[in-house]
């Protein structure tokens, strides 16, 4: 029997347990370690010192790396964005440059008309760049300086003296000499690219007035010359502002943060945002002087909206606001502009006037404090409305002319301005031109509308007699809205319009045809191929009988007009319309064609009479001149040349029925105003009265005008009671120059008499006389041996 537990007895240790014996190898036991002695307490402290040392300067080493990290990428940013394109630079487009040399054709008058659209401000004596002041005979001006396709010149300050309707001296108020010519600048007309989301006009530092700059610097970062980039002394001031106002009235950043800001970050209001603006200011300002951050910030800079484009920069906002050079501004509009960087849209003057001339008169305070201005000085300037311009906008808008530079420029130039940015676009518009063309449409056609009824339209092409170069274009009754270009794709019936070139025709045959050659005006039947009947009829519906042929074309009669096309032949005719510039394919080879039964556009129109007013000599129409990069590289530029397409003899005759036209036939309500200028012109009239033409040519321009409809319905208006009376209205404006041909080879001025029945006969003693086209010479001669007889009509008319 087991018995388990069994206890001791009392006063006796219990027997040691046996262990039973073990039968594998017994195992050497290991010598205990001794004890360490504990740690904790004073030592302890000191250990978790070390492990925080540690730990800290693990970390430092991290950040350390981490923010140069940091640094070098956004310095590499910055080196890049700086030193590259800084700017999305949009290409300029200029109007032409007005060449003024000794002996030229213009009044004081027509000078003021182009310092007026230039926005030159007259003066009693001027002072600055871009003022003048004018008399009767000479007009003193400083002319604005001015970066040419060919290079750029400095302001001039000249005396402009003339005698008889031509500048007769040059004089340099600064050399105290005469000069042979002088360039006056282009009409800024605006930006190519609409689309963009932002505009600028690229100044360089020297181009923007100290005075401007001055005053940012006072009102914007008082410090900027001292300090690094970022100013704790600024942050510190804007703190303790705010403290005192109980919320934000003042900024702490620097024009420098600013420009880091706006070029390299968005607007968000973060930490991390603002150590990175902090980082780049530091760098732009270690890598770049003072003058390039400042060149960067004045053209950056955010000055409000326009059509729906971001205004950057003082340059265009100057335009903008002020439709000025930034150098031409006074004291009170450039502090305008400065005041506006605080805020643009809270500070807008076109929305908040009395607002904006509050900020205004604070900036002219500030400058007047730091003694940049005297107190008289600032008086003048803060008592000054805010002078904006009527229609705040960038430049006046030509939408139906930069349709045709468009299309010039992918002609012509192609792929390679696609290719630069910045470059600057020289055109042969004539900003007056424009202007006047622009008023007096926009002034008459409401007029008409009272004959015809609303909805009437016009569009029109004024083109340089000799060069072809396009001097206006308006595509339409609301002239400065884009849309249907109305002066390069509406094709309309011509009407009349189409009479000169039969006349051509004729005179291009000297043996059978001169301006004094009898064509009858009586009934005429004409049957075509399938048996239809055409009978012709006068507009007037009345007959004549005998006339002469210069009076044929002066009163645009329709039954002579086609008796003598038929006589010709229409095959004659339709290459005559061809060599005038009118496409084959316009051109309906049927005897109604000769009056006009044919469809073309205002510009073909121009192109037309630009040949036959040019003494035959066909130049291309053409509103592009040159093409210059931002660097000054010249990347096209035109070479205006004309080819002789018609007899110039035959052109001349031509032109002066024209002019008679003006003088006696239909044109004639011009004769009353501008019978001195000595203008040659031609009504058209489609069927139905549902185009009006008239086609003006002075010793300046060819003006082709159309009136009409878009769904092609009457107007009630002749040429002569349409399109005609808008000539009229932008001649009055514009100043004609007077039509002087030059005289060519064997033309003769021969007398002739009225006969009975209205035909002329020669009379070589008659005071009444016109021009013969007298080949070799014998009917000129046979005139000198008989001056006061009766001789034989050469021509067996």
């Amino acid at each position: 029997m087991i018995v388990r537990n069994k206890q001791a007895a009392p006063g006796k240790k219990p027997a040691p347990k046996k262990t039973p014996a073990k039968t594998t190898t017994k195992r050497k036991t290991a010598p205990r370690r001794p004890k360490r002695k504990s740690t904790r307490g004073k030592k302890g402290k000191v250990g978790w010192g070390k492990r925080l040392f540690s730990i800290g300067w693990k970390l430092a080493l991290v950040g350390t790396v981490a923010m140069g990290a940091v640094l070098y990428y956004l310095n590499q940013v910055v080196k890049e964005r700086f030193e590259g394109e800084l700017f999305e630079l949009p290409t300029v487009v200029y109007a032409r440059v007005l060449n003024l040399s000794v002996g030229d054709s213009i009044t004081p008058a027509q000078l003021r008309n182009e310092l007026d659209v230039l926005s030159y401000r007259k003066v009693s004596a001027p002072r600055h760049p871009g003022e003048y002041s004018s008399s009767s005979t000479k007009i003193e001006l400083i002319r604005r300086p001015f970066e040419f396709a060919d290079g750029p010149e400095p302001d001039r300050h000249v005396m402009l003296y003339f005698n008889d309707g031509t500048l007769s001296r040059i004089q340099s108020l600064e050399q105290k000499g005469d000069l042979g010519f002088l360039r006056i600048e282009p009409k800024m007309l605006g930006m190519l690219e609409k689309q963009a989301d932002e505009q600028r006009l690229f100044l360089r530092r020297d181009q923007f007035p100290e005075i401007m700059i001055d005053a940012l610097i006072a009102t914007e970062d008082r410090d900027f010359y001292q300090h690094d980039g970022i100013s704790p002394t600024a942050i510190a001031r804007a703190f303790f502002a705010n403290i005192r106002a109980g919320r934000t009235v003042q900024g702490g950043s620097t024009l420098t943060q600013q420009l880091a800001k706006n070029l390299f970050l968005t607007s968000e209001r973060t930490l991390w945002r603002k150590v990175r603006e902090v980082f780049i200011a530091l760098i732009l300002d270690y890598r770049y002087s003072k003058d390039q951050i400042l060149e960067a910030y004045l053209n950056e800079v955010y000055l409000g909206q326009s059509r729906g484009e971001a205004i950057h920069g003082f340059g265009l906002a100057a335009r903008l606001y002020f439709g000025q050079p930034l150098q031409d501004l006074r004291i009170d509009q450039l502090a305008l502009l400065v005041g506006m960087v605080k805020g643009p849209s809270y500070y807008n003057p076109i929305r908040h006037p009395e607002r904006a001339k509050q900020r205004r008169d604070l900036v002219l305070k500030l400058m007047m404090d730091q003694e940049m201005l005297t107190g008289r000085e600032f008086e003048m300037a803060a008592s000054r409305d805010l002078d904006l311009q009527k229609n705040p906008q960038i430049a006046s808008r030509q939408p139906a002319y930069f349709q045709q530079l468009k299309r010039e420029l992918s002609r012509k130039v192609g792929d390679k301005i696609k290719a630069s940015k910045g470059v600057r676009i020289y055109t042969s518009l004539d900003p007056v031109s424009q202007d006047k063309l622009e008023k007096a449409i926009a002034k008459r056609v409401p007029q008409l509308e009272r004959t015809s009824g609303k909805g009437l339209e016009a569009a029109a092409v004024a083109v340089d007699r000799t060069t072809g170069e396009i001097r206006a274009m308006v595509g339409g009754k609301r002239t400065g809205y884009s849309g249907f270009n109305r002066a390069l794709n509406a094709s309309r019936p011509i009407g009349s319009l189409v009479k000169p070139a039969v006349y051509l025709t004729a005179l291009e045959q000297p043996e059978k045809y001169d301006l004094a050659t009898t064509l009858q005006d009586t009934s005429l039947t004409l049957k075509g191929s399938k048996g239809n009947v055409w009978q012709p009829r006068n507009y007037d519906r009345k007959f004549r009988g005998d006339v002469p042929l210069y009076q044929a074309l002066a009163k645009s009669l329709n039954v002579p007009t086609v008796r003598l096309g038929m006589s010709l032949g229409i095959k004659n005719v339709s290459d005559t319309l061809v060599r005038l510039g009118v496409d084959a394919d316009e051109i309906r080879p049927v005897p109604s064609m000769f009056l006009g039964a044919i469809s073309l556009t205002p510009y073909q129109v121009a192109q037309m009479f630009q040949t036959l007013s040019n003494s035959g000599r066909q130049a291309e129409l053409s509103a592009l001149r040159s093409v210059v990069t931002v660097d000054g590289d010249v990347i096209y530029r035109s070479l205006p040349k004309a080819s002789q397409k018609v007899p110039q003899q035959a052109a001349w005759l031509t032109t002066f029925a024209m002019k008679k036209g003006v003088a006696e036939g239909t044109g004639r309500y011009l004769n009353s105003q501008f019978a001195w200028a000595a203008l040659a012109g031609k009504t058209g009239t489609s069927n139905d009265t549902r185009d009006s033409w008239f086609v003006g040519v002075d010793g300046r321009e060819v003006t082709t005008i159309w009136v009409g409809r878009d769904d092609n319905k009457s107007t009630k208006l002749t040429g002569s009671s349409g399109a005609l009376r808008v000539y009229s209205d932008y001649l009055a404006a514009r100043i004609p120059e007077k039509l002087i041909l030059p005289w060519p080879k064997n033309i003769s001025m021969i007398g002739f008499q009225s006969q009975q029945g209205g035909a002329l006969q020669l009379d070589c003693g008659n005071p009444f006389e016109l021009p013969v086209w007298d080949e070799g010479g014998e009917l000129k001669a046979s005139c000198d041996n008989q001056p006061k007889q009766w001789i034989k009509n050469l021509f067996d008319w």
